[in-house]
């Protein structure tokens, strides 16, 4: 780290005390962006990076709810708001036993880089609760999320902060307090994103995230003379991101054959191909339960189809590959994985999930020529698509799958020019760098201009 960077981070780890995660977010876009700033008197002047790294406002309230026993359950909600500089806030809600504040105002300040990338009129922000969904009923689910979205509603809006699903929020848990804040704020406005069909949805949202991946990583491919065909792939997470990231793989021509849940990672020599895919969807998405008692369903897929291994201690960053996708979550791609993944052959490390990879990982990969794009650039798709969702709801319409998918592409490939633009480095891009700047200043420049506020 440079002087100036370690000033920086030293007051802002003082600031913010225990927020590891915040820290690691903040640092990495401060190494990039801080020659920006050097050369740029104003932006030093306003204090800009200063101002960025402090949430414009933080709510966090009490969420009560009765479970099926009528015992009375006692969680926290949180909402941060970091960023309106250029719209309104717009970012997940995620129900886990991890969430802490530090964890949101990491993901809020990576989103409010990420949706300036996007090119649409969105700012920063993140929500949840410790909740933690498995092993709850329906109605507890409901009853929950209703005592949620009975605080919540006060601080969100259609032109002032626009929430989406996130880890252990999807379209059941987005139907359950859409309907809350229908009824509370007595109106029928685009007030979430991610909603079913029926009641104001997009078309292709469950499908953009994953999709929105492999488009950044075909253009990235083709920045460097190639394409996905003959190209293996390995993808940890089997969730929407992961199982949609395979998906368009196939449909470019690459092969997948690893992916990884929480009983441990599937090689499949053979590829993870459409009729596998169906299988797993199947069981993953419509909850349906496994065949037998055994496991999870990555224990069922080796039984269902021969040639298949499941190894239990082993990350599918053990399996050679070309290109790795890291899908699931934050670190989960620390520097002992990525000097495993050099070994095996990999080329490009895709980021489908939010900071997957530890800065000593990025540093490793950087030193060994593996071009890295980072999560605010590469996944970027599923808040574009939320931002569509936002379009279609103000003006009553809903567009064709196939115009949602062209207008994904565009911004993905939009986002790759802006990397591409700001990241080079000698011969190379340096794509960390360039999605960190390029967000910045956008969001930088609409600070300067709206004052000090």
């Amino acid at each position: 780290m440079s002087k100036a960077v370690q000033e920086f981070m030293a007051d802002v780890i003082a600031k913010n005390p225990s927020e590891p995660q915040f820290h690691q977010a903040v640092q990495e876009v401060a190494e990039s962006v801080m020659p920006v700033i050097e050369a740029n008197p104003a932006y030093r002047q306003a204090k800009i990076l200063e101002r960025m790294v402090e949430p414009e406002r933080v709510v966090l309230f009490r969420v009560t709810w009765v479970d099926d026993k009528g015992q009375v359950q006692v969680n926290r909600g949180i909402r941060v708001q970091m960023n309106s500089a250029i719209g309104p806030y717009k970012g997940g809600i995620r129900f886990h036993s991890t969430v802490t504040l530090g964890v949101l105002k990491f993901l809020g300040f990576e989103q409010t880089f990420k949706n300036a990338l996007t090119g649409l009129p969105m700012g920063g922000g993140k929500g949840g609760s410790d909740f933690d969904a498995r092993g709850k009923s329906e109605q507890e689910i409901m009853r929950f999320c209703q005592s949620f979205m009975a605080e919540l509603y006060r601080h969100i809006g259609p032109n002032t902060d626009v929430p989406a699903g996130d880890l252990g929020v999807g379209g059941r848990e987005l139907g359950f307090m859409f309907g809350m804040y229908k009824k509370l704020a007595n109106e029928f406005t685009g007030v979430l994103t991610g909603k079913g069909l029926d009641f104001g949805g997009s078309l292709m949202r469950t499908e953009a995230t994953g999709y929105g991946v492999t488009y950044f990583a075909s253009e990235m491919l083709a920045q460097h003379g190639e394409s996905f065909e003959g190209k293996t792939c390995v993808i940890s997470g089997a969730g929407n991101v992961g199982l949609h990231t395979i998906e368009k793989v196939n449909a470019l021509g690459g092969k997948v054959v690893a992916m990884r849940d929480y009983d441990g990672t599937i090689y499949d020599p053979n590829g993870i191909d459409a009729e596998k895919l169906a299988w797993t969807k199947n069981l993953v998405f419509k909850r349906v339960k496994p065949p037998s008692a055994k496991g999870g369903f990555l224990h069922h897929y080796v039984e269902k189809f021969p040639g298949s291994q499941l190894f239990e201690d082993k990350k599918t960053w053990a399996i050679p590959c070309d290109v790795a996708f890291p899908t699931a979550c934050e670190n989960e791609l620390e520097l002992d994985d990525a000097r495993e993944l050099i070994k095996n052959g990999c080329r490009y490390v895709v980021e489908g999930a939010n900071m997957p990879s530890s800065i000593e990982a990025i540093e490793a990969f950087h030193a060994a020529g593996v071009v890295l794009a980072p999560g605010k650039a590469a996944n970027a798709g599923g808040v574009s698509t939320s931002g569509l969702e936002m379009a279609q709801n103000a003006m009553h319409l809903s567009w064709e799958a196939s115009e949602v998918d062209a207008r994904l592409h565009g911004i993905m490939k939009s986002i790759h020019r802006a990397c591409v633009e700001h990241g080079k480095e000698g011969n190379g891009i340096n794509y960390v760098k360039g999605a960190n700047v390029a967000g910045f200043i956008k969001v930088a420049n609409a600070m300067l201009a709206q004052g000090v506020v």
